[in-house]
């Protein structure tokens, strides 16, 4: 029986492209590109599993006319790339690789707080610029931390991590979700439930940390951004659109919000012209999960969901996490 074939969308660390050629003929690309729906309908045309990167978009337009297709992993806890309708109605198996990466995704939500809030980048560009002539007393005057309530949008397990780390800080932490979580778990976050107009009100800082969906898109538009303290700091580890980004260009342009972090953004990799002008916003390439340890357990995991569900291994049959499991019980 000859084995089945199964296609790698972007570089991967060369163990996990080993670990895949234990049970399938694999054919992996050995550079990150963009591709357009033909393109990619093209690429999965003669495989039967495909592992894939957030920037490649599985559609019905993608699946059509492919009856070969039996599996995709996303390589991301995320996959708005990921027409999960119709995936399903295809009879493919789609997963992804949560949980792995929520503790360095909190430390890196920690990571563009301080350095929006105490204005680390400015300072350094100015440093390295050679403009420190000497200390003045009101230089790169930033806002504290320790004390200041912390507000998250979003309280999923990345939520929870930030939230457990903010008790070092001694800040207060409100959170809004759509489903309040049990008393013992906001006990042990230290985090109290609000309605989403309280929390934008009272935080002093706000960490995103929602999905992307089509009713989360601009979930922090104008209107959001005016309920805001003027000094108060955004950040956004979650997903570009989540955010306008011009109107939040604007608000940080106006003084009328005093500083953001952002690791996504909408249209990405572009990013919009008004945040790349502005010193009171850090911003940096979606990276909040780029450590090498996060890295490869993510790409381990998507690896054991690809080899599960195309029924082989030990948990053949069984993807460890699947988005779709419906699927498997057709």
């Amino acid at each position: 029986m000859s084995k089945q074939r199964v296609w790698v969308s972007r570089p991967l660390f060369p163990e996990i492209v080993t670990k895949l050629e234990q049970y399938f003929v694999v054919v992996a690309e050995t550079a990150d590109q963009k591709r357009s729906t033909e393109q990619l309908k093209k690429a999965l045309a003669g495989f039967d599993g495909a592992l894939l990167g957030l920037n490649d978009r599985v559609d019905a337009a993608v699946l059509e006319g492919n009856n070969r297709l039996k599996a995709v992993a996303n390589l991301g806890v995320g996959y708005n790339n990921l027409d999960i309708a119709a995936i399903t109605r295809a009879g493919i198996i789609a997963s992804n690789t949560p949980e792995v990466l929520n503790e360095s995704v909190a430390d890196y939500a920690w990571a563009l707080l301080l350095a929006a809030a105490r204005r680390v980048n400015s300072a350094e560009r100015w440093l390295r610029a050679g403009q420190w002539h000497g200390m003045r007393f009101d230089d790169w005057l930033g806002v504290d931390l320790h004390g200041k309530t912390l507000g998250i949008l979003g309280m999923g397990r990345i939520g929870q991590a930030i939230a457990r780390r903010a008790q070092g800080f001694g800040m207060p932490v409100l959170y809004h979700n759509r489903h309040r979580l049990p008393e013992s778990l906001e006990q042990s976050c230290g985090a109290r439930y609000v309605d989403k107009p309280t929390l934008l009100r009272e935080s002093d800082h706000l960490v995103l940390v929602l999905p992307f969906t089509s009713e989360n898109r601009h979930a922090i538009g104008a209107a959001e951004l005016a309920q805001m303290k003027p000094r108060a700091v955004l950040v956004n580890i979650a997903r570009g659109g989540i955010v306008d980004d011009a109107a939040l260009a604007s608000a940080l342009r106006d003084g009328r919000l005093g500083a953001a972090g952002l690791d996504v953004f909408e249209g990405e990799p572009a990013v919009h012209a008004d945040l790349l002008a502005l010193e009171n916003v850090v911003l940096s390439p979606h990276i909040a999960s780029a450590t090498e340890d996060t890295r490869r357990a993510m790409a381990t995991l998507a690896a054991d969901n690809l080899i599960a569900a195309l029924g082989c291994g030990p948990q053949a049959g069984h993807p460890p996490t699947p988005i779709n499991p419906e699927v498997l019980t057709r």
